[in-house]
């Protein structure tokens, strides 16, 4: 089925912001280590990286066949701090307008899939996206745009007239190389850092107005 218009979205940090729990989890498990995490470095080195690089990157000394269970350790942590979820202001309206204007969504994310149908599940939006792309099940992870391009894929969409909304640098860049407009959200990161990153424009949430008047523009322009 091919698609008008599509909006992409990351999870973590853009649908709901859950960067201090991730970042509390590594502190868990690299504590377990003898090891220490500071904010910078999460924000800069771990945020919206796929669990390989992380383990790569901040374990080159454990075997690599430990590194797998070093980052369902990790994970599991992540998961059993997750309570009551709120959605980043605005999310659920957004759907909404998807939905009565047949706007395809696909959620793209570097999260293990036991994590984002958790998530999902908890904001009231499994069933309400049309794809759930995971990056850790395709060749490449984000910074790589193959995770973008299988999700506009999968809608039927096109890279022209489709949104994508990231709070990484790493899902920017995914994003900006696939060719679809990014919003960064300003969720951890400066604005600054993620217009460099490629971001065409920064939001604080769902709400902004810039956002609306781009949608409502561009789903005129393709009806």
């Amino acid at each position: 089925m091919s698609r008008n218009f599509s909006l992409l979205f990351d999870l973590d940090g853009t649908l709901v912001n859950t960067d201090e729990l991730h970042f509390h989890a590594f502190q868990v498990l690299l504590g377990e280590l003898g090891r220490s995490l500071t904010l910078e470095t999460y924000q800069s080195r771990i945020m919206g990286a796929t669990n390989d690089v992380i383990m790569r990157e901040f374990f080159p000394d454990v075997p690599q066949s430990r590194h797998r269970q070093l980052a369902d350790r990790k994970e599991a942590l992540f998961r059993a701090s997750v309570s009551r979820l709120e959605p980043t202001a605005g999310a659920l309206e957004l759907f909404d307008w998807a939905c009565s204007r047949g706007v395809g969504i696909a959620v793209v994310t570097n999260a293990p899939r036991a994590n984002a149908q958790l998530l999902l599940n908890g904001l009231g939006l499994a069933d309400r996206i049309d794809t759930l792309v995971i990056a850790d099940e395709l060749a490449r992870g984000k910074p790589d745009p193959l995770p973008y391009l299988t999700g506009l894929e999968r809608l039927g969409g096109d890279a022209r007239h489709a949104v994508a909304f990231e709070d990484s640098l790493s899902g920017i860049r995914a994003a900006s190389a696939a060719k679809i407009y990014t919003f960064g959200m300003r969720t951890a990161l400066p604005a600054q850092t993620l217009l460099d990153a490629g971001a065409g424009d920064v939001i604080d949430d769902f709400t902004a107005p810039s956002l609306w008047r781009m949608l409502d523009e561009a789903v005129q322009t393709v009806s």
